[in-house]
């Protein structure tokens, strides 16, 4: 396994940052282990001096750091998305703990996916909706009656375990790439997702059930399948067809 090469695979995503200090430590924890690609969603400041500050001389990421105004942006590209949360939420996903979710993001590297690692606010953590576009739930499994850990420490602990990962792996020769497609990326699926909920309405599915704890279940389908990119062109296409005859039978009963 080339260590090295694999790197720029992996991406650590932080979601509405309040403070900058954060991020500047956030960046200093993942280019200690090697890993130098930084995203931020709706930061409340950057660039900003604190957060040079606390990157302590890890400039070449905050410099490298992509500025989003939403999650799917800092998603483009990815195929196996990892949302760190301290509680357990309304949100129904895979629980793993730190280790079983980097050996999971290596693996998945080694086939040449994108890997992301996704960090909330400070305060409120990761909402159910952006915990709702990743794979997996992340927990560290820290003490019951003292489970807030700073952002920056969490970031580490993703990156440490991803490192140890790598390196367990570092001797097993050269990584064999998958025959298969590779999964649709985070915003393919995203696209995927908003005409599967319009497709819904225009046939009329829902008649007085809970649009959104349908969606969510099916979100959960889709995510946990990891369809490729030929596998949604046959579901767009099919729910093409399902909104044309449904526009078909409107036109039809107005005549």
């Amino acid at each position: 396994m080339d260590i090295a090469a694999l790197n720029p695979l992996f991406r650590y995503v932080l979601v509405r940052t309040s403070h900058p200090g954060n991020i500047g430590s956030a960046a200093r924890a993942i280019r200690t282990m090697g890993f130098t690609r930084l995203e931020l969603i709706a930061p409340h400041r950057f660039p900003d001096d604190e957060a040079t500050a606390m990157a302590a001389g890890a400039d070449d990421v905050l410099a490298g750091a992509g500025i989003h105004t939403d999650l799917v942006g800092g998603l483009a590209g990815a195929t196996l998305v990892l949302g760190l949360s301290a509680r357990r939420r309304g949100v129904t996903l895979p629980e793993l703990d730190p280790r079983q979710a980097a050996a999971q993001a290596v693996a998945a590297a080694g086939r040449g996916e994108q890997v992301a690692w996704v960090f909330g606010n400070e305060r409120t953590g990761l909402e159910n909706d952006e915990l709702a576009r990743c794979h997996a739930m992340v927990r560290i499994p820290s003490v019951d009656d003292f489970s807030s850990l700073n952002l920056s420490q969490a970031v580490q602990v993703a990156a440490y375990e991803t490192r140890m990962a790598q390196l367990a792996g570092a001797g097993g020769g050269e990584a064999v790439p998958s025959n298969d497609e590779p999964p649709a990326d985070a915003e393919q699926l995203e696209r995927f997702f908003e005409h599967l909920a319009q497709t819904l309405d225009d046939i009329e599915f829902h008649k007085g059930r809970q649009p959104d704890t349908i969606l969510l279940r099916l979100r959960k389908l889709f995510l946990r399948a990891r369809p490729d990119l030929r596998e949604l062109r046959v579901m767009h296409g099919i729910f093409a067809d399902a909104q044309r005859m449904a526009s078909l039978a409107r036109k039809n009963s107005s005549g």
